[in-house]
């Protein structure tokens, strides 16, 4: 299993305005060829995913969002606030049953499915990227610590499979 942070660029919050927000999706299936997702999804591609946050709210990573769109939406530059992880390999699952409440059996999430939740005890967004892969958003401020509470969890199901 590998840690690895990610870097994937630009990342804007969007937040639609009031009755905008079928404008705002579609402008941004226009610009960057991915639409707001549902509540707990993502739409689009690795380089440009649109990932959903919250209740009227989704963060676009991996492409720059044209100034334009903020006629349907109000747009933050979020990009120096978020560090991203991807977390991979055999037993994912595994690890982040340590590290969050969230139900990631592959049965219930599953790839392009998002939600946002704790890692530990910090805010994250967790996007399930491929059939063994997270990405994991964190408050940059917190990367260090993020880094070591994966460690733990990493080495704690690595001690549990050597004992079968």
């Amino acid at each position: 299993m590998t840690l690895t942070e990610s870097g994937p660029g630009p990342i804007t919050s969007v937040a639609p305005y009031a009755g905008q927000e079928a404008a705002a999706s579609g402008a941004l299936k226009a610009l960057i060829g991915a639409e707001m997702p549902s509540p707990n999804r993502s739409t689009g591609r690795e380089g440009a995913r649109v990932v959903w946050t919250g209740a009227g709210q989704a963060m676009v990573i991996g492409a720059d969002v044209d100034p334009s769109l903020a006629q349907h939406a109000a747009l933050t530059d979020q990009s120096d606030a978020w560090i991203t992880f991807k977390l991979q390999g055999q037993g994912v699952e595994d690890v982040l049953a340590r590290l969050t409440p969230l139900d990631l059996n592959p049965g219930v999430f599953k790839t392009g499915h998002a939600a946002r939740s704790q890692l530990g005890h910090m805010n994250a967004v967790f996007l399930k990227v491929a059939a063994d892969a997270f990405e994991s958003m964190i408050f940059r401020s917190m990367a260090r610590t993020a880094v070591h509470e994966f460690e733990i969890a990493m080495k704690a199901v690595a001690a549990r499979a050597a004992l079968s």
